[in-house]
């Protein structure tokens, strides 16, 4: 990781993991679709409209700051990802899961249905989009899928398997259902194991996540 050359516009693109996963496997499942922006690195309260040269230097302080280089880890990187919101929007929507965090047992399933707050006009909590759920390392789980969205995209990402590998899974649906795993060699000598959900509003941009902890109870 380092800084880009900010004294030039530059783009920077790369693979997330879960891309460069799907595209190792060389089996046609890897198809870019879609992609994203984000304001992480940028400090607004740099913003400075008593600056004494004048309105062209408000911004200068945020203009000057250091950009860093794109970088596949979603827990460090484009948390704050730009949405286009209605005109007239006053207050940023937030995610209400019904959880500040889960606790679930070894084979006990769970069914999260999001809700969007402050999304609308207050006159809708569900987005006609659905929610994107990527869980941190999906061994923790035998089944993750999202149900509700009917899509092509949907589909594709709730088909997408990964064999006895730590690595991210992500889901598109109105509801998420979950079932912790069975397995008991993840253990080794621990009675819990831990990762995280992320879920996003996939039309408002809102974003939570929330720690996943995994008892376990077979022996």
């Amino acid at each position: 990781m380092g800084y880009l050359d900010n004294t030039i516009v530059t783009v920077d693109a790369i693979l997330t993991k879960k891309g460069r996963e799907l595209l190792a496997r060389g089996d046609g499942s890897f198809n870019i679709t879609q992609f994203a922006l984000a304001d992480d690195e940028v400090d607004y309260t740099l913003y400075n409209p008593n600056h004494p040269s004048g309105s062209v230097y408000y911004g200068q302080a945020i203009e000057n700051m250091p950009v860093l280089e794109a970088f596949p880890d979603e827990t460090q990187i484009m948390k704050y990802k730009l949405a286009t919101l209605p005109r007239g929007t006053s207050k940023l929507p937030i995610l209400n899961i019904g959880y500040s965090a889960i606790t679930v047992k070894q084979g006990a399933s769970i069914a999260i249905t999001p809700q969007t707050l402050n999304y609308l006009g207050a006159t809708s909590t569900f987005e006609t989009s659905g929610y994107n759920a990527t869980i941190a390392d999906v061994r923790l789980l035998s089944t993750f899928e999202g149900v509700g969205i009917n899509t092509d995209e949907a589909a594709r990402l709730n088909r997408t398997t990964t064999v006895g590998t730590n690595v991210s899974k992500t889901v598109i649906g109105s509801t998420i259902n979950l079932t912790a795993t069975t397995v008991n060699t993840l253990f080794g000598s621990r009675t819990q194991l831990q990762t995280t959900i992320t879920f996003i509003g996939r039309d408002s941009g809102a974003r939570v996540s929330i720690p996943v902890t995994v008892t376990k109870v077979n022996v």
